[in-house]
Parts: structure tokens; C-alpha cells; sequence
């Protein structure tokens, strides 16, 4: 008879990719979201006629003018890469939690997002990064260590 193989418990992922996870969600929400603002605020609604009909109702107004701006900007890559980006970025946070600890997950990722939002800003819209923006950021890189400095 033999005997099974010790199993040996799986191991916990590097720092490196605990980190690397952090930042790939970070970026996937904070680069996309200035990009998806910009395409949903150049978005102009085509004329439709049957929103134009006096004799729908209101409700059914409201609720197709809400069908079509959604089917529009889906229809435009510049809206819908970056909102695909985003949504992946929603799964790997999901996957994320359920093997990191939550109480440093969430701020970790929630603070990079901004970070990354602030980067994102200045490449889609070429806005000047304030130096109270800069102090900010570097008060929530700080903010980051002292919480992973707390939790070893």
C-alpha cells in the first residue's frame, strides 16, 4: 500500500505580484475614467423620430432616449475601449478581495485609481497638475505605506 503525498498548503503570491495586482486595477479604473468622460461629453444625441413624437409618453420617451445614448456611445470606440478597460478592471478587483486582505485592498486600489485618474486627466485633456495636487498625491503614497506598515 502506498501512501499519499504529503499535499503542501498553495503558496501565498509574491509582493511583487500582490503590488503589480494593486496597480493594474488602480490604472485599469483611474486611466479609463477621464477617457470615458471625455467621449460621454462630446456625445451629441442624433434626432429620432420617435422621440420627437408628441403622443408617446413621457416614460417611454425618457426610457428610450436612455436605450439609445447607451447604444450609441457603446457604438464608439473611444467610449467603449476605455469603459471595457474599466469594467476588466472591476473583475480583477473582484478576483483581488477574494485572496488579499480586504482592509488593504480596498484603500490601495481606491487610492491608486485616483492617481492614476489625476495621470489620465493630464493625457486626455492635457490639464496642468497643480502643485497642491502634487502635495495630495504624495500624502496618499504615504497614506498607502503607513497602512501596509501597519498591517506587517
Amino acid at each position: 500500500m502506498s501512501t499519499p503525498a504529503p499535499s503542501t498548503p498553495p503558496e501565498d503570491p509574491s509582493l511583487f505580484r500582490w503590488t503589480l495586482s494593486f496597480l493594474l486595477v488602480g490604472m485599469a479604473w483611474g486611466l479609463t475614467n477621464p477617457f470615458i468622460r471625455k467621449a460621454a461629453v462630446a456625445y451629441h444625441p442624433p434626432k429620432r423620430a420617435v422621440l420627437e413624437n408628441p403622443r408617446s409618453g413621457v416614460l417611454k420617451i425618457w426610457v428610450l432616449k436612455a436605450v439609445f445614448a447607451m447604444y450609441d456611445l457603446l457604438r464608439r470606440p473611444s467610449y467603449a475601449f476605455p469603459l471595457l478597460i474599466n469594467l476588466t478592471g472591476s473583475v480583477w478587483f473582484f478576483l483581488l478581495i477574494g485572496g488579499a486582505e480586504l482592509s488593504l485592498t480596498v484603500p490601495i486600489v481606491n487610492s491608486l485609481a485616483f492617481l492614476f485618474t489625476v495621470l489620465g486627466d493630464w493625457l486626455a485633456d492635457g490639464k496642468r497638475v497643480h502643485r497642491d495636487t502634487w502635495i495630495g498625491m504624495v500624502l496618499v503614497l504615504g497614506g498607502i505605506g503607513l497602512c501596509v506598515h501597519s498591517k506587517q
